[in-house]
């Protein structure tokens, strides 16, 4: 993929949000929102794995922990979902984390429990968004 084409994947995937949020409104459990926003994604063509198992490699051994991100979209995109208040520091550590584990270029931050999810949402990049090609 190129950046291009993973910046309009992001902005798919925020369009999807958005109209799960307005059809939904804040207040729900995450999983809901989750399962909501699987649909929308499949609906209009995207490749989605939900609560997938992200491994863990430490001294080239891999670890029994259970470990599961929210969205895979087309193997590119990790989606990290909240219903809360407020997001903290360590929800933005645990993304980009997923991103770093799974070697992943981006990352979308995303909390229902919000007036407005373009304001609350938050995109990450990494090295690995770096180094695709333009």
């Amino acid at each position: 993929m190129t950046k291009k084409q993973v910046t309009q994947l992001s902005c798919e995937i925020i369009g999807a949000a958005i109209r799960v949020h307005k059809s939904l409104g804040p207040g729900l459990l995450e999983s809901v929102y989750e399962k909501c926003l699987k649909y929308e994604l499949e609906k209009n063509g995207c490749i989605v794995k939900q609560q997938m198992n992200v491994p863990v490699v430490y001294d080239q051994l891999i670890m029994d922990v259970d470990l599961r991100l929210d969205l895979l979209v087309n193997n590119c995109i990790v989606v990290e979902l909240k219903a809360i208040e407020n997001l903290l520091p360590v929800h933005e550590a645990q993304l980009l984390t997923y991103m770093k584990l799974l070697q992943k270029p981006q990352g979308l931050l995303i909390n229902f429990f919000t007036d407005n999810i373009t304001k609350s949402m938050r995109p990450f990049v990494n090295e690995f968004f770096k180094a695709l090609p333009e």
